[in-house]
């Protein structure tokens, strides 16, 4: 039985990408469905997120938006959504999608994504939430995001133990597996393992 009840996605809302980016985001969408998993996400209409949004929606998934009142006013709301919860900041946004998931999936996206990306990962380092990040690399998209954090944790910026609860793959039901697996048997984040200054240095 699946440990997961909820993955909030993280992707672009961009409408000019590549036509072949929207085909991972409607898969996405259909999976979660396909496993009774509620689908969280920042509550667009747009680019990869109104994809994955309504493909889940259309397999008969549920899926929860969270939006802030300027991008509703926007008109970017998707009004789909089986709850759309609207904010007025976008740090109170982050916040709720962090909350409602029990993991996170991150379809490629542009300079939301990496922030969301970033924040949801620096908050697992530092044991704000116990949470697994899976990495769809589509077409190749996040190689080199992939190839900074394994530098970052060759020149000692970041530690090893990044890579237990940090996970990319160009497979999207391996990926959720692998979520499930680890929502299953959660990492515990002790600071000596998790955090770049390491053990704490004796001060007598």
């Amino acid at each position: 039985m699946s440990a997961l009840r909820s993955v909030t996605l993280y992707c672009s809302s961009s409408r000019s990408l590549d036509p072949h980016f929207s085909v991972a985001a409607r898969a996405a969408g259909e999976l979660l469905a396909a496993r009774g998993i509620t689908l969280v996400y920042g509550g667009g209409g747009l680019g990869l997120m109104g994809e994955a949004a309504r493909a889940c929606k259309a397999a008969g998934g549920r899926v929860e938006g969270i939006i802030t009142r300027k991008f509703l006013d926007l008109e970017q709301g998707w009004l789909g959504c089986d709850e759309l919860v609207v904010v007025d900041t976008m740090r109170e946004r982050k916040r709720i999608l962090i909350e409602r998931a029990d993991a996170f999936l991150v379809l490629p996206g542009g300079m939301g994504t990496f922030e969301e990306f970033f924040e949801t990962l620096v908050g697992r380092q530092i044991g704000d939430h116990a949470k697994p990040i899976a990495v769809l690399d589509d077409h190749g998209y996040y190689l080199p995001l992939q190839s900074l954090i394994e530098h970052a944790i060759r020149e000692k910026f970041a530690r090893e133990a990044l890579r237990e609860v940090l996970h990319f793959g160009t497979d999207l039901a391996a990926l959720v597996d692998w979520l499930d697996a680890s929502v299953k048997s959660p990492v515990h984040a002790d600071p000596e393992r998790f955090l770049p200054m390491g053990p704490k240095v004796p001060t007598a």
